[in-house]
This record gives structure tokens, sequence and C-alpha cells, in this order.
């Protein structure tokens, strides 16, 4: 099945032209997600994720995720952008370094998957779908990406891979809406909110969502930080066409904001949707709490985020817990 996944990857790379070194078509960019809770001093649950793309006109698994945009947004006007991204999440017990079976915590469970994203901006509002395909269990790396980085680090090794979720093919179809108003100015600078709301639906995950997020600075652009979660990235020209203060001069705000998931089914927590395997109670109500700042100078982007996430399991033994981790966006425009 990896290879099946890397089959697809490199379906979906540019031709020999594009490969050439030349410079990218202007409006084109590109992204890095990294999820990680080594700051929180914690290696537990979500304890990495990582993620890499952005705005490219390919033409895998955008093309079914643009017709299903203009399914759910059939109103909205405007050309729609399209985008593809790689990546991969880690999900642990918390205690790692234990080598038998662990029933009553957290599975250990890995997500690797090739995602397209179609994207469109009408006004103040943005919409995306994505389109997520990919593996879960050992063929999605988990243990060796973990196992590589703690040695890199000098962190205790994980024992326990041998007892994550077992392999089968996952996917993960998302819409995300945002919209964005202005609130004003607070010692001379400007106040925005900026509401969310979607919907997930796949093997992987089904969900429905909702929140939003204030944020003060100057020179905002976009919709607040891009987030790694699916629909949660500006693509290709995005910038360009909903953006007429990017020549202003440095960007710069800070943030605050609460995303609410109602969980109908998290493969991560339930287990393999087709074989057996590990699982838990799933919580079905969630919520992230964030903090952060993001700052945007000529065509780079960076935004930090502390995120605290509620209990989202419990076993017979205990209660899963809350978790804490920080999330880092680092964007480049051409």
């Amino acid at each position: 099945m990896f290879r099946l996944f890397l089959m697809l990857t490199l379906l979906a790379m540019p031709t020999q032209r594009a490969l050439a070194l030349e410079r990218p078509p202007e409006g084109s960019e590109v992204q890095l997600f990294i999820e990680n809770d080594l700051l929180a001093r914690t290696d537990r649950y979500y304890t990495n994720g990582i993620k890499f793309g952005g705005g490219m006109g390919f033409d895998l698994l955008q093309l079914p995720a643009a017709e299903f945009l203009r399914q759910v947004a059939p109103e909205a006007a405007g050309k729609v952008h399209l985008g593809l991204f790689l990546g991969q999440n880690l999900y642990t017990p918390r205690a790692i370094g234990v080598s038998q079976a662990q029933p009553l915590d957290r599975p250990w469970a890995a997500w690797l998957y090739l995602g397209g994203v179609a994207q469109r901006a009408r006004d103040n509002r943005l919409d995306t779908v994505e389109i997520d395909l990919g593996l879960v269990g050992p063929s999605a790396l988990g243990r060796e990406v973990q196992s590589g980085w703690h040695r890199l680090i000098g962190s205790p090794q994980p024992r326990g891979w041998q007892h994550q979720i077992p392999n089968e093919p996952a996917i993960l179809v998302s819409w995300l809406a945002k919209s964005k108003h202005g609130l004003g100015s607070v010692a001379g600078l400007d106040l925005e909110a900026i509401p969310h709301g979607g919907a997930s639906v796949g093997t992987v995950m089904t969900l429905a969502r909702g929140g939003g997020l204030l944020r003060l600075g100057r020179h905002m652009t976009g919709f607040g930080p891009d987030t790694i979660e699916p629909g949660g990235a500006m693509l290709q020209n995005m910038r360009r066409e909903v953006e007429p203060g990017r020549g202003q001069g440095m960007e710069w705000y800070v943030f605050a904001g609460v995303d609410h998931r109602l969980v109908a089914h998290n493969i991560f927590l339930d287990g393999a949707v087709f074989r057996d395997g590990p699982s838990v109670n799933r919580r079905p109500h969630v919520y992230d709490l964030s903090l952060g700042l993001s700052l945007r100078h000529g065509s780079l982007r960076v935004s930090m985020t502390r995120v605290k996430r509620s209990e989202e399991f419990f076993t017979a033994a205990s209660r899963g817990g809350r978790q804490t981790f920080d999330s880092i966006n680092l964007g480049l425009e051409f």
C-alpha cells in the first residue's frame, strides 16, 4: 500500500519541464506546517503533525475537490484556485516507553496522506474543499519518523508502535468556510473577527465544526493565520486576488481563537474501520483554544500558535486528559 501511495505522489509531481531550474509561476507559493508538543514538555496523544505543499496547478485530487467546491458554494463567483499537500500525523499513548499493549490509553496511530485542495473567494468569504487520500497503520511510517526524530534530539525511544492501529486505506473530504468582519480600531490598531464553520466526512473523521478568532494588528490581510487542518491554507494567487493592502508594509497581528467540533467518528480513537484493532471511548465534543502571533514581510510569512485541546477520549481506567501543543506555519510566495 505504501508503494501505491508513493506512486500517487509521483503522479502529482510537476512535469520534467516544471522541474527545470526556473522561477515558479507568479502567484505560486509553498507552505510548511509543523505541530508538536515538544515546547509544552509532553510527548503524548497528538504528538506531531507535518504538512507541506501549497498553491500549485497540478491535476490529481484537485479536480474532484473543485467539483465538490462548486456544489457546496454554488453561488460564489470568482476563479477556483488549486493546491496540493503531503502530510503525516502521529498519535501515541501517554507512556511511549512501554513496549506492552496499553488497552486503557490512546492507541498508537499514524496517518500519511496526499491532499488535493480547491478554493474560491467572494467578497469577505473564503470557501475551501480538501480531499485527503492516504493510509493509516504501519505503512504510514509513524514508527520510523518518531524514532528517527527522537534519536536526533536525544529523547527516549518510543517502544510500542507494534501495537498501532492496522494498515488500511483512508479518505477524508472536508469543507471549511471563513469570513472576516472589521470591528474598528483599538489603540490605533485594526480589530477583525473571523468566524468559520465546516464539516468533514470520511473513514478518517466525520465531524461538524464551528468557531472563530479575533485578531489585532496592522496591515492585516487574508483570513487569519494559515493552519494545518483540512481547508486551513490559502492557495495560489488567492492573496493577490483578495488582499488589496499587500503593499502597505510589514504585516503583523496577534490573535486568539476557539474551534469546537462535534465528532461522530475518529479513526485514531475508534480504531480501524475495516479491521479489528485497538480503540478507546471517544468524546463527541472537542474544542481547541488558540493564541498566537503572525508576521509577514514581503513574500515571507510566519505564524506561531499555542493550542490547548480539550479531552478527546476516556477509558475504563482513566480520563484522557487535556493537551497542549504548538503550531508553526512558514509560507513563501513567488
